[in-house]
């Protein structure tokens, strides 16, 4: 029996595709292995985000060859996309597997095998692609939430994300396989789904045959086929919760929450990219909005969804960000209130338009920039906890820790609060209680009832 091991770099995206490969190659009788084991078969399932997670995904590649200079040497995912011709002058990488062929990997991998020649690529140009690659997932690691893979591929073209170029034009995947894998998940016992893409945004637009439907609303876009899709899903399956992936402020119109409203399985939680608070930053990424037009989106949910949490990305230390502009994206932060917010320096990434770009600031000064926002986030965070005391939510238990010789079994409710619950209790059940208060930093104190 031949042994396969296997790393991930990067995305929720990856991370499903990851699981699918890992789950085809068992199927097919081979034995899965920890990656730092001596295997037959390594495939990395590479990022290429920024220019330091190319070089994570050849520093794993390499590893894996110093590992066992006789295995086959898999390189999948956005580097290999990105960068093919560096990637097949590698000697360490024995086969490319290009985004979008990765539901054929296991017949690949067992061509190269068999074939005399130790360096083949088998990867296509998604720049033309219009197909969307299909594949069910038959389960993962975690017992009670699984996400599941509804768009691939990018038109927006920020000028910091090379990720157009990895994975190609948005492509979405249709109803009935979503459907479908999500059905059988729940036979399986998952309790909860979360949809994700890497535009999410974009579903059903290739499918309709056109772009965006735009409104009058701000110049805004709604997407009928993703709300179209959660309907489906809350009325043909049986899960009991359905979350959303990362989406565009643009997405959010009162036709879309109205829709939402009415889905009983959606969780009230919204990660809404911003990336900037300045609108002349804005402007330099690309983004297709501005502050106040993200506030009227933030507000409008506020109005449907009081105890909404509403979550987000920031990149700080963009080409030219000034000390003004920083303070812009501060104080924007502070009058939206985010839950929580995901802070990132800016890392450059050959190929894009803001690698090009004059400007570019140190990693002190980016550094200290993230620390502001992220010590502003976590204060934030904790106030928004503590309006949740005395209030009665619903979790869906995970697992179980140890806090100050106690145990207690975590999960999260609806708009993405951790809780706990005193005692061992089964993973995968929706328990609802009282918060009795703040446990740990991130965690809350619930008091079950059933």
């Amino acid at each position: 029996m031949k042994k396969a091991a296997f790393h991930n770099l990067g995305c929720k995206v990856n991370s499903y595709e990851m699981e699918y490969m890992q789950q085809e190659f068992a199927k097919k009788g081979y034995e899965i292995v920890p990656f730092a084991e001596k295997a037959d078969i390594y495939v990395i399932n590479t990022c290429t985000v920024t220019n330091i997670a190319d070089r994570k995904s050849r520093q794993m590649l390499h590893q894996a060859k110093k590992r066992n200079p006789d295995a086959l040497v898999v390189a999948t995912g956005c580097y290999v996309n990105t960068d093919t011709e560096g990637a097949a002058a590698d000697p360490m990488i024995d086969l490319l597997i290009g985004n979008n062929r990765k539901g054929e990997i296991v017949s690949l991998v067992e061509e190269a095998l068999l074939s005399r020649e130790r360096k083949l690529s088998c990867v296509p140009d998604l720049s033309r692609e219009t197909v969307y690659e299909e594949f069910m997932l038959a389960g993962t690691k975690e017992h009670t939430r699984v996400s599941v893979k509804i768009q691939d591929g990018c038109d927006q073209f920020c000028s910091y994300c090379i990720i157009p170029f990895a994975r190609g034009r948005a492509r979405s995947r249709k109803k009935e396989a979503v459907l479908s894998e999500i059905g059988a998940l729940c036979q399986q016992g998952y309790k909860e789904v979360v949809l994700t893409g890497i535009h999410l945004s974009s579903y059903g637009l290739d499918l309709a045959g056109h772009r965006y439907n735009e409104v009058s609303d701000g110049g805004s876009y709604t997407n009928e086929a993703l709300l179209s899709l959660i309907r489906e899903i809350d009325e043909h399956t049986p899960i009991s919760r359905i979350r959303l992936g990362s989406l565009e402020p643009q997405i959010i119109t009162r036709d879309f929450l109205e829709g939402l409203q009415g889905v009983g399985s959606f969780c009230e939680h919204f990660h809404l990219s911003l990336q900037s608070g300045s609108d002349s930053v804005l402007k330099r990424m690309n983004r297709h909005y501005t502050s106040a037009e993200y506030l009227k989106k933030v507000n409008l949910i506020r109005e449907y969804y009081p105890m909404a949490a509403i979550t987000t990305d920031v990149i700080v230390g963009f080409p030219g960000e000034t000390e003004e502009e920083f303070r812009e994206t501060e104080a924007f932060l502070d009058a939206v209130d985010f839950y929580e917010v995901h802070v990132f320096k800016y890392s450059r990434r050959k190929g894009t338009t803001a690698d090009r770009m004059s400007g570019q600031l140190t990693d002190a000064v980016k550094s200290e920039r993230s620390k502001i926002l992220i010590a502003e986030s976590r204060k934030r965070q904790q106030s928004f906890m503590q309006k949740l005391i005395g209030e009665t939510v619903v979790v869906l238990t995970e697992e179980t820790i140890r806090v100050n010789g106690r145990d207690y079994m975590t999960g999260f409710t609806k708009n993405y609060v951790r809780c706990a619950l005193a005692g061992r209790l089964p993973d995968g059940e929706i328990v609802s209680g009282v918060v009795k208060g703040v446990l740990t930093d991130e965690i809350l104190e619930v008091s079950g009832d059933s």
